[in-house]
């Protein structure tokens, strides 16, 4: 993906919708070009063309959800595969972050990469020295996440020395949230496994409350967002054990 195509996803994430001659003035190309890096990017999942532009839709679908806001989380994403080193054995939680931290990383090489998530399955199996596990489980058909009893027991047979945790909000009062109660269950037992914990997540998710628990602020190691994190916070997790990592691209 070039620059302008990023550029034009963070148009469309800032208003989930917009036309081809809006796009054309605003990348200073011409609407045939704008034409061309849309049907480009609607292949590959990251928009939805309808009549006269393109929209970004609210769905659970990774590949939606990774054009929304899509400079900061690679920015987190790249940040967080410095982190990974040939040989390790990681597991990747599902969310548009880590998709990208998948692609990332699975340029490394002759890395163990554990997942419930088919997507992120297929990203990091790119690179032929990468063995990739894919957790069983209840199959989710819009997330292509695994979840479950099956999932639970795959995991109680392997250990991490680093995960990645991908969160729909968090609070001060409530800590780490996710809006679905089987994904949250599931990555409970996933950071009990690693040796070190991360959470990737973009700023919007702060001061947001979802459904169910993932973990307190004291259950993680290192906390890796975009340059957009509200003060407050950014004072809470400096004054806290967790190690704040701010990615600025």
């Amino acid at each position: 993906m070039n620059k302008r195509q990023r550029k034009l996803l963070t148009i469309l994430s800032d208003g989930r919708q917009a036309s081809v001659n809006d796009l054309s003035e605003r990348l200073s190309v011409s609407p045939a070009t704008v034409r061309q890096d849309l049907g480009g990017l609607e292949k590959q999942g990251f928009l939805r063309r309808v009549h006269g532009g393109a929209v970004i839709d609210e769905t659970d679908d990774i590949s939606h959800r990774m054009a929304i806001r899509y400079e900061k989380k690679l920015s987190i994403a790249k940040a967080a595969a410095k982190f990974v080193h040939e040989g390790e054995t990681i597991f990747i939680e599902a969310g548009s972050v880590n998709a990208l931290l998948a692609k990332e990383v699975s340029l490394v090489g002759r890395l163990t990469i554990a997942t419930c998530n088919a997507f992120i399955a297929r990203q990091a199996s790119r690179k032929s020295s990468n063995n990739v596990l894919l957790l069983g489980g209840i199959y989710q058909g819009e997330s292509q996440n695994l979840v479950g009893n099956l999932a639970k027991l795959c995991l109680a047979q392997i250990n991490f020395s680093k995960v990645f945790i991908g969160v729909d909000g968090f609070t001060i009062q409530n800590g780490f949230t996710g809006r679905d109660m089987m994904r949250a269950d599931l990555n409970q037992e996933v950071i009990r496994k690693g040796q070190e914990v991360f959470i990737l997540s973009d700023s919007s998710k702060f001061g947001k409350i979802a459904l169910a628990k993932y973990s307190d602020v004291e259950d993680i190691d290192y906390l890796i967002t975009d340059t957009d994190l509200p003060e407050e916070y950014r004072r809470f997790f400096e004054a806290s054990s967790v190690n704040l990592i701010i990615a600025d691209g």
